[in-house]
């Protein structure tokens, strides 16, 4: 059985009230001008590409960065997933250090996010792995190792199970969705929280983000700000209630579709990977246990665990001298 462990409505606001009379007021920058919604403004490591697709009707297309080796290829592709709060701009010290190892790496910004198309859909899992499929598809790959991060490594788990004979190595890497949500709290309005997003305020984008060094606020460094900011400078543009629509529906995807279940079913060799001190979970303690349940789940043996202490949900961003050569040695092991 599947534990499901959730702070109480009273306990979150008395933390939240806690938290909001020692914490200053940051003021809103008076710098930040509207951006793009298809994040042309955004600081990518490497050119985009696109892939057209047809989507519920709709023709939209998907960008993504397609990063040859460098020096001698060691004849694999790496693809990885974004997180939310994110696209896969901020990959850029995973992507050079896998690239320096020979890896092809192919970094997607999945429908609703980054440079991709942003059509109002009901988004789905399911639907982000085949789009990512026909990326690799359309570049003639039959076969990638697969990283995900924070939502990405609920994406990852369902492209896993979806495509076994495409997945080599699998990297879950600190993900949220380690638990099924769905029993401890129903289902909310769209048209209610369509309408909080709308509302959307750099206080509350900063205060987001934050959520990812809760365990050490020094960890805040200049690029968190400056991701804060970018999100904020879709806000102030003429497209941003498409925008708010677009981010209300993914976000009831981390509900509605729980890959807990799918964890059983993965094929391919698996790292539980991340900081051991995540607190998007509720606690390190409760990351921690799951993350250790999460390896345990994958048949075979096949599932392994490396947690780093002292680093929280975006680890690459904290520290990347402690973050890549793990990651970096259990893709490489796939490659011998």
């Amino acid at each position: 059985m599947i534990r499901r462990i959730f702070p109480t409505a009273a306990v979150l606001l008395i933390a939240a009230a806690a938290s909001a009379q020692t914490r200053p007021t940051i003021p809103t920058p008076a710098d930040v001008k509207p951006g793009s919604i298809t994040c042309e403004e955004c600081p990518y490591p490497f050119p985009s590409s696109y892939l057209p697709l047809t989507l519920y009707g709709q023709d939209v297309r998907m960008a993504y960065m397609d990063v040859a080796p460098q020096g001698a290829p060691n004849g694999h592709t790496v693809m990885i997933f974004h997180g939310n709060n994110f696209a896969g701009f901020y990959f850029g010290n995973i992507i050079e250090a896998l690239r320096k190892e020979g890896f092809r790496v192919i970094v997607p910004d999945q429908i609703g996010y980054g440079r991709s198309s942003k059509p109002i859909i009901p988004y789905s899992f399911n639907d982000m792995a085949r789009n990512s499929r026909a990326i690799l598809q359309s570049l003639k790959i039959d076969k990638a190792m697969i990283v995900g991060h924070s939502m990405g490594g609920m994406l990852a788990a369902r492209f896993a199970t979806q495509y076994p004979d495409v997945t080599e190595r699998l990297v879950i890497y600190n993900p949220i969705g380690l638990t099924d949500g769905r029993f401890g709290r129903p289902a909310g309005s769209v048209d209610e929280q369509y309408k909080n997003a709308l509302g959307a305020t750099y206080q509350g984008i900063r205060a987001g983000l934050m959520r990812y060094v809760a365990h050490n606020p020094a960890a805040w460094n200049p690029e968190f700000e400056n991701y804060a900011k970018i999100r904020y400078s879709w806000t102030l543009g003429a497209e941003w209630p498409r925008l708010a629509m677009v981010q209300t529906l993914i976000n009831n995807v981390n509900y509605a579709d729980p890959v807990v279940y799918d964890w059983p079913n993965i094929k391919a060799p698996t790292l539980a990977f991340g900081g051991a001190e995540d607190m998007l979970a509720g606690t390190p303690k409760v990351f921690q246990d799951r993350m250790k349940f999460l390896a345990d789940s994958i048949p075979n043996g096949n599932g392994k665990l490396h947690l780093i202490p002292g680093l929280g949900h975006v680890p690459h961003m904290e520290d990347a001298a402690k973050t890549l050569p793990p990651l970096v040695a259990f893709l490489k092991e796939g490659a011998r």
